[in-house]
């Protein structure tokens, strides 16, 4: 590995300059989000691409944008800070973006060397691949070589014609195609390298005199020809170089995609019960004997133990599960939840909770900042934010610490060894100290000292008659 002059690691592949395809609206999703910014297994087309480009160490990556430019140069600049952002002209298609890359990484200097071009509606495209691209384009001395995969239907792909020493001659759109032509099952993936001087000179006389009445890239593979010698490189998984233009499409590859998950999961000891309705994200970590039942979500960066069950309908978000704990039918986000923890039946576990060894967030609970303590148990129906609980201590049913005045969040702490009466209302900013009873339906407004009874005196007043008489005949 060597570093660029802006300190961007290059990559033993040889490739120097990435150029990624950002720019379409995407009309076939039929939606007010670009295609690029749709989500699979939890991140955006485009972040899953440049996270891959990224892995081959160029020293430029160049994202081209039109579209709703302005939210998608800001997501790319998110996920890569040092991203180059091209703004396309009105002037439609690949070959159009390209000549707009060109053109301005060729002005700031950074245009040189070896130049990957790759469309981002391909969220599965993943950096083995593109090393291998690497590899044949090295190894075969082209100019320019394009990635191609072969389909049982490749309709509305382009199809790539080779010559008979197997070269690649053109490619020639679905809508351009003849008979001949579209029975070749051989396509485009619209990913390609170039060497900089030979692209520079194939897209600088781009026609649209095409059924689209646009300027294609796949043209300038035509001209490199007259430059050096254009392969081809198959991609053996055609499940990563699958774009994806509608929603129909979108969901074919996400199942696709999760069951390789689900299933590699299943290989590293891992019980998955159902995973035709389990759905786990690329980050998402398990460890042995996790066993993951139906109806269960495990999103962005949670991780869980060893021995820990998980569902069954259960969302995990970003959230962090102990060996040996059991989360149901609950959803969880952020959160920890520590050794042997059981969380739920309907229990609700915003941002923020710590639940230590042996803790109990029971049915129809929601936690909010709370920080519950080893052995604590929350049965059931209560609200508990902004709160520290100590050790071995029980909550009654229906308990709300009201941590909200209007203006600020304010906190509750209820200390170790505590009996909380059913129906209690704790008024925050408030202290209960160690070995607290409270009485059932109890306002705690004020501090409570260690080892104390507290309880809240409600005078009940019973008015016999009071509805009147044909009311009561109605009833």
């Amino acid at each position: 590995m060597s570093a660029s002059a802006d300190g961007r690691t290059t990559a033993p592949t040889g490739l120097d300059v990435a150029i990624i395809l950002a720019a379409g609206e995407g009309t076939r999703m039929k939606s007010d989000t670009p295609k690029v910014l749709h989500t699979l297994a939890g991140k955006t087309f485009l972040q899953r691409v440049m996270g891959s480009v990224a892995q081959l160490g160029p020293a430029t990556i160049g994202v081209v944008v039109h579209y709703q430019a302005d939210r998608v140069a800001a997501a790319a600049l998110d996920y890569d800070a040092d991203a180059v952002i091209v703004r396309q002209d009105d002037k439609p298609g690949t070959g159009r973006a390209v000549q707009c890359a060109v053109s301005q990484l060729r002005e700031e200097g950074r245009f040189e060397g070896t130049v990957l071009i790759a469309a981002s509606d391909m969220p599965l495209l993943d950096a083995a691949t593109l090393r291998r691209l690497a590899a044949c384009h090295a190894d075969q001395g082209n100019v320019a070589t394009v990635l191609t995969t072969r389909l049982a239907d490749p309709f509305g792909y382009g199809r790539v014609i080779r010559d008979e020493d197997g070269q690649v001659l053109r490619i020639v759109e679905q809508k351009d195609a003849n008979a001949a032509e579209q029975a070749v099952t051989e396509v485009n993936t619209s990913v390609y390298l170039f060497d900089s001087r030979v692209l520079e000179r194939a897209i600088a006389d781009l026609g649209s005199d095409n059924a689209q009445g646009e300027f294609y890239l796949t043209d300038a593979l035509e001209k490199a020809r007259e430059l050096g010698k254009v392969g081809a490189c198959v991609a053996e998984d055609s499940l990563s170089v699958e774009g994806v233009n509608d929603r129909v499409q979108l969901a074919h590859l996400a199942k696709a995609h999760n069951l390789r998950v689900c299933e590699a999961w299943m290989r590293e000891g891992v019980t998955i019960l159902d995973p035709d309705t389990t759905w786990i994200e690329d980050d998402v970590t398990l460890a042995r004997d996790v066993e993951v039942l139906p109806g269960s979500f495990l999103q962005g960066h949670t991780s869980v133990a060893s021995g820990a069950v998980v569902g069954p309908y259960t969302t995990l978000i970003d959230a962090i599960v102990d060996e040996g704990a059991h989360v149901e039918r609950s959803r969880v986000q952020s959160s920890h939840i520590g050794p042997r923890a059981t969380i739920g039946p309907w229990t609700y576990l915003r941002p923020g909770n710590e639940l230590a060894a042996e803790t109990k967030a029971g049915a129809f609970v929601e936690m909010k900042k709370a920080h519950i303590d080893e052995g604590t148990k929350v049965p059931h129906l209560s609200y508990i934010g902004d709160t520290h609980i100590g050790e071995h201590t029980n909550i009654g049913g229906g308990t709300i610490t009201a941590n909200y005045d209007g203006v600020h969040k304010n906190r509750t702490e209820i200390g170790s060894g505590v009996h909380v009466g059913a129906g209690n209302l704790f008024v925050a900013p408030v202290t209960v100290g160690d070995g607290v009873t409270t009485g059932a339906g109890s306002v705690v407004r004020h501090a409570v000292p260690d080892d104390s009874m507290v309880f809240s005196e409600n005078t009940q007043h019973v008015v016999e008659g009071w509805k009147p008489k044909w009311e009561r005949d109605a009833d």
